[in-house]
């Protein structure tokens, strides 16, 4: 493979192949914010589309010509001509050529199979449409990379018949030859094995790519044997987006080579950017990130047993492979029944809380096990982990405290459903009794404790409840199970989230609720 600090080319295809995944579709506007943030984070390819396949695809490459692109490339996608046609008669290839970019990539099969069983053509007929292709292309001054479709399938197949589609490529003037393993079942030794094979076959310097799909989970692992065996041009998609099981995930790629193999492929800064650019990828795709997503994702650097937390504390490198800060990603403790007085301490110190006394943190470890045993979970509930550490100090003042509630729903005679909620809060020693209406039982009592707390704490008025999930714990108990209620809410300046748990919903989100509103109320004093 390439020595330490070689370049080699990063060709992003999220734009294209990895909108064929099942429910991803982009607006013109969605792609082009994708495409500069790609840009920013240092790609040296953007393949942008199919510009003869719809008319935002064709519009993108109009826009394209107008942005300015400081590192990326953005290159047209499209296929050979079609069987009869001459090169230079073909619509397909005169797109591409009226494309406005100054790379194409042209997709032709390599297997003598689908050749004669699925495109319908000789195979001396398939390898003319390979020639005329990236000749007429290379005519109206593009560069070409050849995309080789069905590659590895067709070479275990026919070694002689693919060997001579990437040679028909090349003396027509393609620049890289990508081999492809189209269903994505190539192992990663027979991957590495072959592309050693055809490196060595080209007695002239040629660059050769590799494009991967993930269906047996190996598409990473097979773009790697590839830079191994010597590719220098790796193809792949954001958070491996793609058809079927997807395509290989740069998101993974990038970092590996970076970090592990010592491929300058993009800078330190732009890698830093990587976690970043994963989620916002996702957020425009309106997909949720995964939150176990090797290097960017929420769970990458997350611990969780408490002999863990307490190595990590001594040594931050002691149960992770990198700095998580390289790839822009956070180390984060996790706190459950398994978390022990380091666990404790050090997610405090993180959330900027004092808990130095060996007491304060056996007490809080103590109450974290009870309440983990009755359903709460506080790993994604991170303030009302933080409001139970603040109340074992023995200066904190709670803004308020519950005294009861009743919650009512009814519906009589086909009418709307009715919810009506009351509420007594204890408020600077005075207990308060309000009332509540809402299209909820929750959003009832929402109403009413905000209708106890208004007087005293006007700034009540900006907290928002931004989501409400409710999850079964013990599903065998049917409708008497044990309930876990999360809350996310929101001010003007941060998010948080709050937990509750119970036999009974509606007790479950009172809690929930109260420690919401308390946080919302005292964020940002730390004892």
């Amino acid at each position: 493979m390439s020595e330490p600090g070689n370049p080699l080319d990063i060709y992003d295809t999220t734009l294209r192949d990895g909108v064929q995944r099942e429910g991803l579709n982009l607006s013109l506007e969605d792609k082009l914010k994708i495409a500069q943030r790609l840009d920013r984070l240092g790609v040296a390819y953007i393949e942008g589309g199919y510009p003869g396949s719809n008319p935002r695809d064709a519009e993108f490459f109009a826009r394209a010509k107008e942005l300015s692109w400081r590192h990326a490339t953005i290159v047209a996608f499209g296929s050979s001509r079609y069987k009869g046609n001459r090169a230079e008669d073909d619509p397909n290839l005169r797109i591409l050529a009226d494309a406005g970019t100054s790379v194409v990539t042209i997709v032709c099969k390599n297997n003598a199979v689908q050749v004669r069983d699925v495109l319908g053509v000789s195979l001396d007929e398939n390898l003319a449409m390979i020639r005329d292709s990236v000749g007429f292309l290379r005519d109206n001054g593009k560069r070409v990379f050849y995309d080789a479709e069905h590659f590895f399938d067709g070479w275990k197949h026919d070694e002689t018949y693919a060997r001579a589609c990437l040679e028909a490529a090349a003396s027509a003037g393609a620049e890289a030859l990508v081999l492809c393993d189209t269903n994505g079942g190539t192992l990663p030794t027979d991957v590495e094995r072959i592309v050693r094979q055809v490196r060595g076959s080209f007695a002239r310097e040629i660059t050769i790519g590799i494009h991967t799909h993930n269906d047996c989970e190996l598409a990473v692992a097979g773009a790697i044997a590839a830079i191994g065996a010597g590719a220098t041009h790796v193809q792949g998609t954001i958070n491996g987006y793609g058809e079927r099981c997807g395509n290989a995930n740069l998101c993974a790629i990038i970092p590996t080579l970076k970090l592990k193999l010592g491929v300058d492929c993009v800078s330190d800064e732009q890698l830093a950017s990587l976690t970043d650019t994963a989620r916002f990828v996702a957020a425009v795709c309106n997909l949720n990130p995964d939150p176990h997503a090797a290097f960017v994702g929420a769970s990458a650097f997350a611990h969780k047993a408490g002999y863990h937390a307490d190595a990590m504390r001594k040594d931050p490198m002691s149960y992770q492979h990198i700095a998580p800060d390289s790839v822009g990603n956070v180390s984060r403790i996790l706190i459950s029944e398994l978390s022990g007085k380091a666990s404790v301490v050090t997610r405090a110190e993180a959330l900027g809380v004092d808990i130095a006394s060996p007491d304060r943190a056996r007490k809080v470890v103590a109450q974290v096990k009870e309440l983990e045993r009755k359903g709460f979970q506080f790993e994604g509930a991170e303030a009302s982990f933080e409001l139970m550490v603040r109340r074992t100090h023995e200066d904190y003042r709670a803004p308020f405290d519950l005294v009861d509630f009743l919650a009512m729903v009814e519906s009589r005679d086909g009418r709307d459903m009715l919810s009506e909620a009351m509420v007594k809060l204890r408020v600077d020693g005075v207990v308060i009794h309000t009332a509540g209406e809402g299209n909820g039982p929750v959003n009832a009592l929402d109403q009413a404790m905000r209708k106890a707390l208004i007087g005293r704490y006007p700034q009540v008025e900006s907290i928002r409840l931004t989501d409400y999930k409710v999850r079964v714990i013990d599903e065998g108990s049917g409708t008497a199970a044990q309930t876990r209620v999360t809350i996310d809410s929101a001010d003007d300046g941060a998010t948080w989230t709050t937990v509750g748990s119970s036999t009974n919903i509606i007790e479950a989100s009172w809690f929930a609720l109260a420690d919401s509103l308390e946080f919302g109320l005292t964020r940002g004093s730390k004892d």
